[in-house]
């Protein structure tokens, strides 16, 4: 078996996926004028490799649990629509090329779960790992996480979990690739045979060079 991972933000899609809703969000009057200079400085941290990302989660899912939920499932209908077009040509072919092959191909992100799934289908990818919203009884988002975030070291517990489901381990994959740009990534980055470096961070494209990893492009 081999598998091919892809990260979203800033690799698939060049620019940040959160931030695309959050600006839906905003137009539609859903979240208050101060909610994305504050959802910006969580971009900023998490670039920097220090950001929360529960803390992070409670803010951003956490703002919408005062929706109601068919309100909200409306709302991110929109935003399915909205973005189908987005996914650059050279990602979509980059997936495609792996598909053809027979690879299984999984998006695997911190994002949360309906923002990275409206982008999966828009690339054209069954299989999203992605963090997972909490919702209460009543079907509204606490802003708290299920399990673990999608999200460094943890992406790879993700993709086991996935390849369990599968009926298959890490051992049995014969050849794994994980497309990323950020350093967030560098634990799955590690973990598979075939490492492939996307228009990187800066300190990401310092270690693709000490470690003589391959960098491409996808923008454009």
């Amino acid at each position: 078996m081999q598998i091919a991972l892809f990260d979203l933000d800033h690799t698939l899609i060049p620019f940040d996926s959160g931030g695309a809703f959050t600006s839906h969000m905003a137009t539609l009057g859903a979240i208050g004028p101060g909610f994305a200079p504050q959802y910006l400085d969580y971009c900023r941290r998490y670039a920097a490799g220090e950001v929360d990302m529960r803390e992070m989660h409670r803010f951003t899912v956490g703002a919408l649990g005062a929706h109601p939920p068919a309100q909200l499932q409306a709302w991110l209908d929109d935003f399915r629509h909205a973005i189908e077009a987005s996914i650059p040509a050279k990602a979509r072919a980059l997936v495609q090329s792996h598909q053809q092959a027979g690879h299984a191909c999984a998006l695997v992100t911190a994002t949360t779960r309906f923002v990275a799934a409206a982008y999966g289908a828009a690339a054209g990818l069954e299989t999203v790992l992605a963090t997972e919203p909490e919702r209460d009884e009543a079907g509204h988002f606490t802003g708290e996480i299920i399990g673990e975030p999608c999200f460094r070291e943890h992406k790879i517990t993700h993709v086991e979990a996935w390849l369990a489901r599968l009926g298959v381990t890490w051992a049995t994959v014969a050849r794994s690739w994980f497309y990323s740009d950020s350093i967030n990534d560098l634990p799955l980055l590690s973990h598979v045979t075939d490492p492939v470096v996307v228009d990187p961070d800066p300190m990401l494209r310092a270690e693709a060079g000490r470690r003589g990893w391959p960098i491409l492009s996808l923008k454009g």
